[in-house]
């Protein structure tokens, strides 16, 4: 368009402002901190509602059930949002780019690291395992990898923290990472590389260009992981709570001391051998473990039995059958056990 010699041009659409992305989220912990505040007062309520007296074991299971199934939920929320946003910063091409071609030693102990914050679990074993080693990533290091993933979950790390406090969290944190790093070195030093089937290293290596997102993106993410995984988490989340309910209720303190106690030598082998077939989402399993520790089980035995639920699975032996042998997978599933049993020991003897 002209005017008197002038040429105006027609103004483009702005941009939306990078803060509005911001505006959901901040909402949204702003809501989360209200209602995680008001639980307690909440359930103290609807209790008085019930017609239970308060001296009964019916009266503290059905009081830890209503306030616990929220607050996991509430923290679930808060922690699969946070953990989307960060697992954005992350993709198999860039965590097998950092791990590629690193040493025992430095490279099992970065790849128990990314363990911790890279979104993924048993179901993704066999991709992950063929997508290390075409990679160039060496054997151990991938099964450091391999174990600190489902062990050390960021979202149970996260609720060990918000239920027990940092020191139980740091604990779970350091057990994880030992097992996982032990686990890689003793394999990469063994070197089964005979044991996995030999198509695996057939295979050529695949790349993808690496995408940045935005804010609203990363936010987008965030909001996708809280729809599917709250949603999917929650029946067991129930369920491990109900069961936790029981166990804070009905059963004895004398008997869980006993059974899961220091005193007693077979307790951590015992926990270690109930948890492999319980496996279970780790924000699952918490309720559980809070309940044994409001009994008197012991923090080692409590943690040994917490580790073989998320990492010694039975889903996930079925599924790296694929692509391993099964004595590599027995060798891997005998290094992580004994693995957890000694370092179940080690907590019960200094704690």
């Amino acid at each position: 368009m002209h005017m008197q010699g002038q040429t105006i041009s027609n103004p483009t659409p702005a941009e939306p402002a990078a803060w509005r992305a911001w505006v959901a989220p901040v909402l949204f912990v702003a809501v989360w901190v209200v209602l995680y505040s008001q639980l307690q007062r909440a359930t103290d309520a609807f209790m008085q509602l019930l017609p239970i007296a308060a001296d009964t074991h019916l009266y503290g299971a059905v009081s830890f059930f209503v306030f616990e199934v929220p607050k996991v939920l509430l923290l679930l929320a808060l922690i699969v949002f946070v953990v989307g946003v960060v697992q954005t910063f992350f993709s198999p091409e860039k965590t097998r780019a950092i791990l590629a071609g690193r040493r025992q030693g430095v490279g099992n102990a970065m790849a128990a690291s990314l363990g911790i914050v890279t979104p993924f679990c048993s179901c993704s074993a066999v991709p992950l395992f063929i997508g290390f080693l075409t990679a160039g990533v060496p054997l151990g290091v991938t099964f450091s990898f391999l174990v600190a993933a489902p062990m050390v979950n960021e979202v149970a790390l996260a609720l060990l923290l918000g239920m027990f406090g940092w020191k139980i969290a740091m604990l779970y944190l350091g057990l994880g990472l030992a097992v996982a790093f032990a686990a890689g070195l003793m394999i990469g030093h063994m070197n089964p590389v005979k044991l996995v089937e030999p198509w695996v290293f057939e295979l050529p290596a695949v790349s993808h260009a690496e995408v940045r997102p935005d804010w609203a993106a990363r936010f987008a993410q965030g909001w996708q992981h809280v729809r599917e995984i709250v949603l999917k988490v929650a029946p067991y989340i129930i369920a491990g709570v109900g069961v936790g309910a029981w166990i804070h209720g009905y059963v004895p303190q004398d008997f869980m001391a006993h059974l899961m106690g220091k005193g007693a030598w077979w307790s951590v082998p015992l926990a270690v051998l109930i948890g492999v077939p319980m496996y279970s989402n780790a924000a699952g399993i918490i309720p559980i473990v809070q309940a044994l520790l409001g009994k008197g089980a012991a923090l080692g035995t409590t943690l040994a039995f917490m580790m073989a639920v998320t990492a010694l699975s039975f889903p996930e032996f079925m599924i790296l059958k694929k692509v391993m042998k099964p004595r590599l997978i027995a060798l891997f599933a005998g290094v992580v056990t004994v693995g957890i049993i000694f370092v179940g020991y080690v907590f019960n003897l200094v704690m």
